[in-house]
């Protein structure tokens, strides 16, 4: 049975003062009382907002909720928020349903299987320790996100891609404003267009003389040059940001709690499970969206054909239901069945690629540098809360 809840005029974004990790409070409140509530999208659209951890898994698994881009409504504020998507582009299967997003699914599911991301360890390894001996010879301070954070999940996802490693700057900069709410719909059409035509060619390029990585083992198949420069494109992004991101807010969550940090310095093997701690700590994709495609009766709502609900991840990540005192980080807590890679046929492909990088950077990063702490007071870290993806724009650090 439908019953009244409250209707946001906006969704809550505003992030506790000194707690840079937390959701925004109100968030939690709607959370524990109202799991699903009325949102106004900032184009106008009447949707909902989900924050509780069951509903939000359950419309991740339900295939009545669509992925598909031109039915999305975005709750986060910006110049493309008031946009009407296109259909996604060929390739972009993120944005589909169905078939569709299944057959382009199939074609890289077994290019990223747990065992050949294990395989990967020892080329990660290597990698990592190259940057930790760059920022060793560069002195006793550095800022880690241009120095270790961003260049690590570059060149791995460059290396499986076929990418070379030094046109990554370029595919840094110009996926930026793709995840950014604020950039103007010029320059996210901009970023578009030089990504996609430096794909097209490289694409072509592999079509006549195919290599050994991804890209050159998908020219062999039966895709379109155009269904492959969007394949290559969606890995390429999702690749770069979001690790980055991840091994940057991570480091600063472990200095912000030198307890947790200390757990991980006395036992190393600890990290696989405090790899999955800080994916639900910190959730840096914090909140994406579906459609419903027909009506469908949620959390005691009518979520009616064609409304959006916008998922909070970040607030499913700290149910209080599912994890007990879920704000404090825990390097011990068994984390499994948080939502950071989400949930049901859309759960992110690269998750073992992005676990395997992390567990070896935090590893070689905490172990080269015991001293290692905050080069500035943590109130004056440059936090990026204006974009799709949390994290930091820069993370000042020290050693002895």
């Amino acid at each position: 049975m439908t019953t009244s809840v409250p209707h946001l005029a906006e969704m809550p974004l505003e992030r506790p003062r000194g707690c840079p990790f937390d959701a925004p409070a109100e968030l939690g409140k709607l959370r524990d009382e109202h799991p699903l509530v009325r949102l106004t999208y900032p184009d106008g659209h009447e949707g909902w907002l989900a924050t509780g951890h069951a509903i939000v898994r359950e419309i991740a698994a339900d295939p009545r909720f669509s992925s598909r881009q031109e039915l999305l409504h975005s709750p986060l504020p910006g110049p493309a928020a008031m946009a009407v998507p296109p259909p996604a582009a060929p390739g972009m299967f993120i944005r589909m349903d169905g078939a569709e997003h299944a057959r382009y699914r199939k074609l890289l599911t077994g290019k990223f299987t747990v065992r050949r991301m294990r395989l990967l360890t020892e080329r990660v390894e290597r990698v990592t320790a190259e940057f930790l001996d760059a920022m060793e010879r560069q002195g006793t301070s550095t800022d880690l996100v241009t120095a270790f954070a961003q260049p690590i999940p570059a060149l791995m996802i460059c290396e499986l891609l076929g990418v070379p490693y030094e046109d990554h700057e370029f595919f840094r900069r110009n996926v930026l404003p793709l995840n950014m709410p604020d950039a103007s719909l010029a320059e996210q059409e901009a970023a578009m267009n030089a990504l996609g035509e430096y794909l097209y060619r490289l694409v072509v390029a592999k079509r006549a003389a195919p290599t050994d990585d991804i890209l050159g083992e998908l020219a062999a198949t039966d895709l379109t040059d155009e269904e492959l420069t969007g394949m290559a494109f969606l890995v390429l992004g999702a690749g770069l940001d979001t690790t980055a991101n991840m091994l940057a807010l991570g480091t600063f969550a472990l200095l912000r709690n030198p307890d947790q940090l200390a757990v991980l310095r006395e036992d190393p093997e600890a990290i696989e499970g405090a790899v999955e701690e800080l994916l639900r700590y910190l959730a840096i994709a914090h909140t994406g969206v579906r459609t419903a495609i027909e009506d469908v009766e949620i959390g005691g709502q009518l979520v009616k054909a064609g409304e959006a609900v916008a998922v909070s991840v970040l607030a499913a990540n700290r149910d209080p239901l599912k994890f007990p005192e879920p704000d404090r980080l825990d390097v011990k807590r068994k984390a499994a069945g948080h939502l950071a890679f989400g949930h049901g046929v859309h759960q992110c492909l690269g998750q073992q690629l992005a676990r395997v990088q992390m567990k070896v950077a935090f590893t070689g990063l905490l172990a080269r540098f015991p001293a290692l702490r905050l080069a500035v007071p943590a109130d004056e870290v440059p936090l990026r809360t204006d974009s799709d993806i949390h994290g930091v724009y820069a993370l000042p650090v020290a050693w002895d």
